[in-house]
C-alpha cells in the first residue's frame, strides 16, 4: 500500500486527502440513514483508514517512479477487449473517479436501462444509499492498492432492489493516465438476520386515508382496478405492496410499477388482463402498467372534484397522498401566493415577472414514526433556489432524474443532512403546477429505487395531474375571492351594530349558504327609530347575486325611511310594496312596530308572506304570532297580515328567515318549526345572544354544516327596570 501511494506526484497527493475526506463524509452519513447497513460501513471505514494511514507515511517522500508492470496492464487490456461485451456476468468499465465508462448487456439487462443510459453516470448512483459510501471507498482502495475486493451492494433496479456482490478489479489500459476498475456483479441474497430495506418487496408502503366522496385506493397486481368496485372510506393504515415486472426497456428506465396486496398478488397476476389497442397480445406487464396509469389520473379527477366547493387545502392534500401511495414514497407540494407570477407571454408578462415565492404546502410520507416526524420538519422546509423544484418552478421544464447523484438536490435539512439522504430518495421528478397562465407551483415525488426509478411515463403522468391541480387551484381562488366581495357587500346591507333600545336587549345572527357562497344573499334585517318607538324588521328578497342585492337594499331603506311618518307596520309594508313594484323580484317580510312602557312593551306586527314571529315567555311557554299577508312587490293591492302583542319582563320576541325552516339532514329532512320551537324553549332563560346561538348550533348540528339558504334571526327580549 506505501509504494502505491510513493507512486503519486504531490499533487495527486493532496488530491487523494481531498478525496478521501469527502468520502469520510458519505460514511457519515450513510450510518445516519433510517436503515443503514452498519456492516458495509464498518468495512469500509477500515479501508479508509488503511489508505489514510498509507498516505502519512508517504507524506514528504520523494515520487515520480513510473508505473511498471506495463505487460500485466496489456495483458489485462486483451482480457477485457475479448471478454467484456460478452461475458455472461453483468459488467462495469470504471474511470478513477467512479464514472462508467462502458457497461456490457448483461449490465445494462440488470439495472432495466440501455447500456448508452449507463455510460457517463457514477456508478455509486445506481446502488441504494446505504452502500454507495461504502462502495465508493472500495472503489477507491482497489484504485490505490490494486487489489481485489468483494463488496455487497444493492442495485437500484427497474422494479425492486436487487441484492448483488459485485467483485472489483483494477485494470490499466494502454493511453490513459489513470487505472481504471472493472465490476462484476454476481446475484446474492439478502444477509442473513438483515431486516427487509424500507419500501422493498414486503416492505409496507401508507395507504391515503379515507375520507368523504374519496375512493379506496384498490390493492393491483395488474394495475386494473376490479370492475363495479365502490368507493369507501378506510381508516389510513399500512398496506404491503409489491412490484409487478414488466419487460425492459431499450431507451431508459422502465416504466413504474403497478402494486398489489402481498396476499392476492400472485393470484391476481395470473388472472387475464384486458387488451389495449395498439399493444401486443400477451405483453401483460405493458397493458398493467398502462392500466394502473389511467387509473390514478381517473381516481386523481375523482378526489380533486369530490368537492361541491373547491377547497385549495384539501385538494393539495388529497393530491399528495395519492401520489405518495400510488406512485412514489414521497410527495411534496409548494405553491406560490394567490398573485403568484404570471407565464412569460400570458397577458403581457415577462419572464423579469416571474418573482419566485415557493412556500411548501406539504410533506407526506410513510407513516412510520420516523417518517412522520421526517414530514414535519420538512413541511418548514422551503424550497430555497438551487434546489430542483425552485427550478422546475422557474424554469417551467418538468425534470426527472431516475438516478440521483447530488444528494442536496431536495435541499438540505436544518441538521446538515441532505433530504435526499434523510427520507432515502434514490430518484427524483418534479413538474410545475400551470393553469395556463401562471405558474401556481410545483409538484415533486421521490422515491427510494426499491420499486425502479421514475421514467417518462411517470413524468407525463404527474404532468397531467398538475395541470389538474392548477385547474383546482384557480377556481379555488377566485371562488374564494368572489365570496370576500360578497361578503364585503353583504355586509353593508345589513347593520354594523345594533342600537340600544332601553328597557329591552336585542341580538342578531346572520349565516350564509355553504352553496352560492360566492354571491350575495337576499337576508336582511334592520333595527331603528321609529315616530312612537322602535322597528324591527327581517326579509328575505327571492334569489342571490348582485339583483338581489340591490332589492335588499332598496326594501330595507324604504323601511326605516318609511318609518318615520307611518305609524304602523302594516302602514310601513305598504309603502315598500309599492317602492318594489318595478322590481323583477318579491320580498318576504315580517316587522314589529314596540312601544315600550315600564316592565312591559306593545308590540304592533306586521307580515308579508313571512313565516310568523315567534314570542318565548320567560317560564318557556311558547306562542306564535300570526302569519299572512303576501309577498312585496307582487300586487298593487297589498294586504299584510296584522297581529299584536304584549311582552313581559324575561319575554323574548324572535324573527327569522325561512332559511331556519328549510335547512336540511342528510335524509332530506327539514329542521322545521317543531325543533326551533323546542330549542328555543330549552333557552328561554337565556339572553337574546344565547338564545340565538343556540338556535344556530342546534341547526348547523342538524344539516351537518350544510346550509341551503341564508339565515338570519333577530331577537328582543324585555329586561327588568334598571335601578339607575
Amino acid at each position: 500500500m506505501h509504494d502505491q501511494f510513493d507512486q503519486l506526484e504531490p499533487e495527486a497527493m493532496l488530491r487523494e486527502i481531498t478525496e478521501l475526506e469527502g468520502r469520510i463524509g458519505e460514511l457519515r452519513q450513510a450510518a445516519g440513514l433510517p436503515e443503514p447497513d452498519l456492516r458495509a460501513t464498518l468495512d469500509a471505514a477500515l479501508v479508509e483508514l488503511e489508505l489514510a494511514l498509507a498516505a502519512l507515511r508517504a507524506m514528504g517522500t520523494e515520487h515520480g517512479a513510473e508505473q511498471g508492470g506495463s505487460a500485466a496492464a496489456e495483458n489485462e487490456r486483451r482480457v477485457l477487449r475479448t471478454v467484456f461485451q460478452d461475458a455472461p456476468v453483468p459488467l462495469f468499465l470504471l474511470d478513477r473517479s467512479s464514472s462508467v465508462r462502458r457497461a456490457n448487456r448483461q449490465a445494462a439487462s440488470l439495472l432495466g436501462v440501455s447500456a448508452g443510459y449507463v455510460s457517463g453516470k457514477q456508478f455509486a448512483s445506481f446502488c441504494d444509499l446505504a452502500t454507495r459510501a461504502a462502495v465508493r471507498s472500495q472503489l477507491a482502495a482497489v484504485v490505490r492498492t490494486g487489489r481485489r475486493r468483494r463488496v455487497q451492494v444493492r442495485f437500484l433496479g427497474r422494479e425492486r432492489g436487487i441484492d448483488a456482490v459485485v467483485t472489483l478489479a483494477r485494470v490499466w489500459i494502454r493511453g490513459e493516465p489513470d487505472p481504471m476498475v472493472v465490476v462484476a456483479a454476481g446475484a446474492a441474497g439478502p444477509p442473513q438476520g438483515a431486516n427487509p430495506p424500507q419500501g422493498g418487496e414486503g416492505a409496507t408502503r401508507a395507504r391515503p386515508a379515507g375520507e368523504a366522496g374519496k375512493r379506496e385506493p384498490q390493492q393491483r397486481a395488474a394495475g386494473a382496478r376490479p370492475a363495479g368496485s365502490a368507493p369507501r372510506p378506510e381508516p389510513a393504515r399500512a398496506v404491503p405492496r409489491t412490484a409487478v415486472p414488466r419487460r425492459p426497456d431499450a431507451d431508459g428506465p422502465g416504466a413504474r410499477r403497478a402494486t398489489a396486496g402481498t396476499d392476492d398478488a400472485r393470484a391476481e397476476r395470473a388472472a387475464p388482463v384486458p387488451q389495449v389497442p395498439g399493444v401486443p397480445a400477451g405483453d401483460d406487464e405493458t397493458v398493467a402498467t398502462l392500466v394502473h396509469r389511467m387509473d390514478v389520473l381517473a381516481t386523481a379527477c375523482e378526489l380533486l372534484l369530490d368537492e361541491p366547493v373547491f377547497n385549495e387545502t384539501v385538494a393539495v392534500r388529497r393530491c399528495a397522498r395519492l401520489l405518495a401511495a400510488e406512485l412514489a414514497d414521497w410527495a411534496f407540494v409548494d405553491l406560490t401566493g394567490p398573485g403568484g407570477p404570471a407565464l412569460p407571454g400570458a397577458g403581457g408578462a415577462t419572464a423579469a415577472d416571474a418573482v419566485p415565492m415557493l412556500r411548501r404546502q406539504v410533506a407526506m410520507g410513510p407513516d412510520d414514526e420516523r417518517s412522520v416526524e421526517a414530514a414535519r420538519m420538512l413541511e418548514e422546509l422551503e424550497p430555497v433556489q438551487g434546489t430542483l423544484p425552485h427550478t422546475v418552478f422557474l424554469t417551467r421544464q418538468s425534470t426527472v432524474r431516475p438516478h440521483v447523484d447530488d444528494l442536496e438536490l431536495l435541499g438540505v435539512c436544518p441538521d446538515g443532512q441532505p433530504v435526499c439522504a434523510k427520507i432515502g430518495a434514490t430518484s427524483v421528478l418534479s413538474v410545475p403546477i400551470e393553469d395556463g397562465e401562471r405558474c401556481l407551483g410545483t409538484i415533486t415525488l421521490t422515491a427510494s429505487g426499491d420499486y425502479g426509478p421514475f421514467d417518462l411515463v411517470d413524468l407525463g403522468v404527474v404532468q397531467r395531474l398538475g395541470r389538474y391541480l392548477a385547474l383546482v387551484i384557480r377556481a379555488s381562488r377566485l371562488y374564494r375571492r368572489r365570496a370576500e366581495v360578497a361578503d364585503t357587500l353583504q355586509a353593508g346591507l345589513l347593520p354594523k351594530t345594533l342600537p340600544e333600545i332601553p328597557g329591552a336587549s336585542v341580538a342578531a345572527r346572520y349565516l350564509t349558504a355553504t352553496h352560492g357562497a360566492a354571491e350575495v344573499g337576499g337576508d336582511f334585517y334592520d333595527v331603528f327609530r321609529t315616530e312612537d318607538g322602535w322597528g324591527l324588521i327581517l326579509g328575505d328578497v327571492c334569489g342571490k347575486g348582485e339583483d338581489a342585492a340591490a332589492v335588499t337594499a332598496t326594501a330595507r331603506h324604504c323601511a326605516r325611511l318609511a318609518a318615520r311618518w307611518k305609524p304602523t307596520p302594516g302602514d310601513v309594508l305598504g309603502v315598500v310594496n309599492e317602492a318594489l313594484l318595478d322590481e323583477d323580484r318579491f320580498v318576504t317580510a315580517v316587522m314589529a312596530g314596540l312601544t315600550m312602557e315600564t316592565e312591559r312593551a306593545l308590540v304592533s306586527l306586521g307580515v308579508a308572506g313571512h313565516p310568523p314571529a315567534i314570542v318565548v315567555r320567560a317560564d318557556g311557554v311558547i306562542r306564535s304570532a300570526s302569519r299572512g299577508g303576501v309577498p312585496l312587490g307582487l300586487f298593487e293591492d297589498f294586504e299584510p297580515g296584522l297581529d299584536g302583542v304584549e311582552l313581559a319582563v324575561g319575554d323574548t320576541l324572535v324573527l327569522y328567515s325561512d332559511g331556519v325552516l328549510e335547512g336540511c339532514n342528510l335524509q332530506r329532512q327539514e329542521f322545521g318549526m317543531e325543533r326551533l320551537l323546542e330549542t328555543l324553549a330549552a333557552h328561554a332563560k337565556d339572553k337574546p345572544e344565547g338564545m340565538l346561538a343556540a338556535v344556530e348550533r342546534a341547526l348547523l348540528e342538524f344539516c351537518d354544516g350544510d346550509l341551503r339558504d341564508d339565515v338570519s334571526m333577530l331577537a328582543l327580549r324585555v329586561e327588568p327596570p334598571s335601578l339607575n
